[in-house]
């Protein structure tokens, strides 16, 4: 039997913490993941004993974007089919942004489009010092229009010389 593509390990602090387990692919998501990481994020965000939830990948990337078998898959999906995917990765993303817990991105690697996405809709990213942050796709001519909400966000929420970060309320 196969580990699963999402794990999940409290301690007895009530520090959670989701792992996307594919470093093969280097922790690129598709549908089980991002289903696996709603489903996360739900019962995290529902359980009393949880105080902090904290998102990594295994292996040397925090995530590298969708899987391409996954994207392929896609391509010949219907126009209705890739309508309701999309729906499903924005309530995953969704999901962590309005999670009722502290969230932190605890980024070991690279972040790869629609893993910006996801350490962008946590509250806090700490990042390794070798980390490398790319929105990919624009290279290849599609719009990260799903994760544009949460980057476009963080971009405006950092502190510049003479001004004050952003709430997110």
């Amino acid at each position: 039997m196969s580990e699963s593509p999402v794990l999940i390990a409290k301690d007895a602090r009530g520090v959670a913490t989701v792992t996307i387990n594919r470093p093969k692919v280097r922790n690129a998501i598709d549908d089980t993941v991002i289903r696996l990481l709603t489903d996360a994020f739900a019962g995290l965000g529902a359980d009393g004993a949880t105080r902090i939830v904290v998102l990594t990948g295994s292996g040397s990337a925090f995530c590298a974007g969708a899987d391409l078998d996954w994207m392929r898959r896609m391509a010949s999906a219907s126009e209705a089919e890739n309508v309701a995917s999309a729906k499903t990765i924005s309530a995953m993303l969704r999901s962590l942004n309005e999670l009722a817990k502290p969230t932190i991105a605890r980024i070991n690697g690279a972040a790869y489009a629609a893993g910006t996405g996801l350490l962008a809709a946590c509250d806090i990213a700490v990042a390794v010092e070798a980390a490398v942050f790319s929105i990919s796709e624009v290279r290849i001519g599609l719009t990260p229009s799903i994760i544009s909400p949460y980057v476009d966000w963080c971009t405006k929420s950092f502190p510049r010389p003479g001004s004050t970060p952003r709430s997110r309320s």
